[in-house]
C-alpha cells in the first residue's frame, strides 16, 4: 500500500540523512521526497512517499518517531489531503509546433517559463496523475529535458484534530530549542 509522510523536524544539518538511512535499512524505496522549512524556520517538514503494508509502516513511524530531532510523524495515507507535484519541462517546438505545445500547456492550466529559439520551458503543478498524463502529451514534441520535485502534502482542514495539531505550538517550538541545543 501506498503512503504518504510527514515529519516535523527540527531544521538542522544531519536531519534528512538520519530519516532516509532509517528507511533504507528497513528496506523501504523512498518514491518520493520533499523538504522544505515550515512558518518556523526552527522547523522542516519531511514529505515521503513509501510502499508498505500497515504493520511494517507502522513499526517505521515509530522508528522515525525516536530519533531525537523528529519532533512528529503524520500518516496521511488514510485521511483526506491535498498533495501536490512541481515539474518544469523543455520540450521541442521545431517545425512550427510551439502553438500546439502551448495549447496543450494551458489546457492542463501550465506556464511557459522560458522560450528558446526551438523550445519552450513548462512550468506545471498538480497531482501525480496529471503530471503524469501532461508528460505522455509531450512526448510526441519531444522532451528534452525534465524534472520534478517530490511531492508535498498537507492534510485537509476538516481533518484537523487534536492528534493532528500541537495543543500548544510554542510549547513545541520551545521543547524543540532545548533538543537542538541538546544535540548541538
Amino acid at each position: 500500500m501506498r503512503h504518504v509522510l510527514s515529519a516535523l523536524v527540527m531544521n538542522q544539518p544531519g536531519v534528512l540523512a538520519h530519516v532516509s538511512g532509517m528507511l533504507a535499512s528497513r528496506a523501504f524505496n523512498i518514491e518520493s521526497l520533499a523538504v522544505g522549512t515550515t512558518e518556523n524556520p526552527e522547523f522542516s517538514r519531511m514529505t515521503f512517499v513509501v510502499n508498505g503494508d500497515d504493520r511494517t509502516l507502522d513499526q517505521v513511524r515509530k522508528q522515525l518517531e525516536k530519533i531525537v530531532t523528529v519532533v512528529k510523524v503524520l500518516d496521511f495515507s488514510k485521511k483526506s489531503y491535498v498533495e501536490r507535484d512541481l515539474m518544469l519541462i523543455k520540450v521541442s517546438t521545431r517545425d512550427g509546433r510551439r502553438s500546439q505545445v502551448k495549447e496543450l500547456a494551458d489546457i492542463f492550466r501550465a506556464r511557459i517559463v522560458d522560450v528558446g529559439e526551438n523550445h519552450v520551458m513548462i512550468e506545471i503543478s498538480g497531482q501525480e496523475r496529471k503530471i503524469e498524463a501532461f508528460i505522455d502529451v509531450m512526448r510526441p514534441f519531444g522532451i528534452i529535458e525534465l524534472v520534478r520535485t517530490g511531492r508535498i502534502a498537507l492534510l485537509r482542514s476538516a481533518q484537523a484534530s487534536a492528534d493532528d495539531e500541537p495543543a500548544d505550538p510554542d510549547a513545541d517550538a520551545s521543547a524543540a530549542t532545548e533538543i537542538a541545543d541538546a544535540v548541538k
